[in-house]
This record gives structure tokens, C-alpha cells and sequence, in this order.
């Protein structure tokens, strides 16, 4: 099954809103599923180093993110995004978070069996 989740908030929005979705990724990954990640609008700055967890924060939301890349799951980020959302804009983004299109995103979803979105 391809299942594909959007995340669209901040990463550290004072919710774990984001952290259960990289969770579910994961597992969902390990059960085989075919996990895709598109990351739209705020969410863009998951994928930047700059991202740390605010101090008394648990969890690192970019290294999870991280993991999922190295365990095969693909990562986009929207283009237009990548320049004007989230509190770090212009920052330059991790290896295997690719840029990516609203055509790209398009095609997924036509693609996928189930469309998560946070």
C-alpha cells in the first residue's frame, strides 16, 4: 500500500502533532507500507540543520526525519515553501530532502492509496 502524509505545521508548534506523524512514518515503514513524506508550508523547516528542538523538548524532529531517509523513504519539499515559509527561511536544507513541485505532489497523491495530512 503507498501512503503518502503532508505534514504542513511548524515542527515545534507546542503540539506533538509532528512527532506522532514521523512516528506513524516510521511505523508504517516497518510494516512494510511504502511511506512517502511531502512537507508543505511551515513544515518545510523539519528539513533544515538549522531546526533545533526548543529547550525542554524531548525529541529531535529533523533527526527523525533523517532516519526515514536513510531507511528508503522519500522526502520532497515544496519549492515555493522552501523560500517563503517557516521561521527560517533561506536556510539551506539536509541531503535527501529533495525540492520538489506542486505537479510532483499532484502525481503522488493520484499515486497513493492513503493521503495523510498534519
Amino acid at each position: 500500500m503507498k501512503i503518502l502524509i503532508i505534514f504542513n505545521r511548524i515542527p515545534y508548534d507546542s503540539t506533538d502533532v509532528t512527532w506522532n506523524g514521523l512516528r506513524l512514518a516510521g511505523q508504517l515503514k516497518k510494516t512494510g507500507e511504502e511511506v512517502r513524506i511531502f512537507l508543505m508550508n511551515d513544515s518545510v523547516d523539519m528539513a533544515r540543520d538549522i531546526c533545533k528542538a526548543p529547550e525542554g523538548y524531548d525529541q529531535d524532529l529533523s533527526q527523525m526525519l533523517k532516519d526515514l531517509i536513510a531507511q528508503g523513504v522519500p522526502v520532497k519539499v515544496c519549492g515555493t515553501c522552501m523560500a517563503r515559509c517557516g521561521i527560517h527561511k533561506n536556510h539551506p536544507y539536509f541531503e535527501g530532502a529533495e525540492k520538489s513541485t506542486m505537479p510532483a505532489l499532484a502525481e503522488w497523491v493520484v499515486d497513493s492509496d492513503k493521503i495523510i495530512t498534519l
